[in-house]
This record gives structure tokens, sequence and C-alpha cells, in this order.
């Protein structure tokens, strides 16, 4: 059974950086993709893309909103995904979800319970 958890969230202030990890138990972590989504209050039927990395490392996506204030990685070793947040905004407060997707599937098939991220002034 794959299973995904999130840590790293909390409060941080506009402007300042935050850095999320998403480790993985079971499954082949190598095989996966992994992606970041969010959650932003009020908007509980949307799950924004964030960002995600292919198996190899070296295919990274960012969503428009956070293009060049993000940055994806992984660490197969470890069997984690990291997601590092600069510059943080206001808007970038969610619930923020890591995800795997193995090879055979278009859509990530296994999801962790999310943590949560608020910016404040």
């Amino acid at each position: 059974q794959v299973h995904l958890g999130e840590s790293g969230g909390g409060l941080v202030q506009r402007g300042g950086s935050l850095k999320l990890s998403c480790v993985v138990s079971g499954g082949a972590f190598a095989d996966y993709a992994m992606a970041w989504f969010r959650q932003a209050p009020g908007k509980e039927r949307e799950r924004e893309f964030v960002a995600s990395i292919n198996f190899s490392g070296n295919g990274k996506h960012y969503g428009d909103a956070v293009k060049g204030r993000f940055t994806i990685s992984r660490d197969d070793e470890k069997k984690t995904s990291d997601l590092q947040m600069n510059s943080l905004k206001h808007e970038d407060t969610a619930v923020y979800y890591c995800s795997a997707r193995n090879p055979f599937s278009d859509i990530p098939g296994y999801w962790g319970q999310g943590t949560q991220v608020t910016i404040f002034s």
C-alpha cells in the first residue's frame, strides 16, 4: 500500500520562504512522477496544479502562479519530494497536497492528506 505524508506547512510572513516535504512509503518511488497541488480557502472544489517532476527528475513543470518562486525536487534514496517556496504571497495560502502518478496513468493515483500553508502580513 502506497502512503504519502506531507510536512513543513505552517504560518509564514508575506515575502518569506517555506519548504514542504512529501515522503512516500510503499510502492516503487523511482517510477512515480511526483506533483504538488493546492486548494485555497473558499475553493474546495478546485485543486490547483502547483508543480510536477518526472521520474528521472529532469522534467519539471510549474503552474503560472508560482513560476520563478517555487522549486520542486525529488530524492529517490529518501523517497521524498520537496517543494521550496520563496517570495510567498497571501494568495499562496492553501492546503498543499502531494501526489504520485505511476507511468501507466495520466492522473495521480496517490495523494497525501495535505499540509496547511498560511501567509500573513
